[in-house]
């Protein structure tokens, strides 16, 4: 059966999310539906150096505490790959000179409108950053070696779902996972 919108109200908004209820009629019926949709969609980009390390930030989230993640943020209404080149340097002080577009995936589906763009970026020259740093309330900058990625994901060090997907993508992409 399909999803019917019968009526939709905006029940929060500010310049990151939208927060609607929708009355629904679904598989089990009439009911209320709530939804996050993001402003605009997000990227995220696993650059990747010449020792096959992958940049990590560390930084604390207010919802989940210590969090290590693969640089990401809001499109800002720019275009993906151009947002994800500021994203990766404002986060790191890292810019590459080979993108690649990995592909798109939705965050908590169930529950938002999520759109989300997942970049490989390589060949790369690090820079300085700290302010932006602060800025992004990175604590740290971490080079780990895609295989210890895998292992950190496997032990709970990385628990970012967006992050792990996005590393998925890349995994599949390198054929890490053949």
């Amino acid at each position: 059966m399909a999803w019917h919108t019968r009526a939709t109200r905006t029940v929060y908004e500010n310049r990151w999310i939208r927060v609607r209820e929708d009355d629904v009629t679904g598989p089990h019926g009439d009911g209320i539906y709530g939804v996050v949709e993001m402003q605009q969609p997000a990227v995220f980009v696993i650059a990747l150096d010449e020792q096959e390390r992958v940049c990590l930030v560390e930084l604390e989230r207010y919802t989940t505490g210590r969090s290590l993640e693969v640089p990401a943020g809001g499109t800002d209404g720019e275009d993906p790959l151009v947002a994800a080149r500021r994203e990766l340097f404002e986060e790191t002080g890292v810019e590459a000179a080979d993108w690649r577009p990995l592909g798109r995936m939705n965050a908590l589906n169930g529950i938002a409108a999520a759109p989300e763009h997942v970049f490989l970026a390589r060949e790369l020259t690090i820079r300085d950053a700290t302010a932006s740093q602060r800025e992004e309330g990175i604590d740290a900058v971490r080079w780990v070696p895609f295989a210890d990625v895998l292992a950190l994901i496997a032990d709970g060090g990385i628990t970012d779902g967006e992050s792990i997907a996005a590393l998925a993508y890349a995994g599949i992409a390198l054929g890490r996972f053949a």
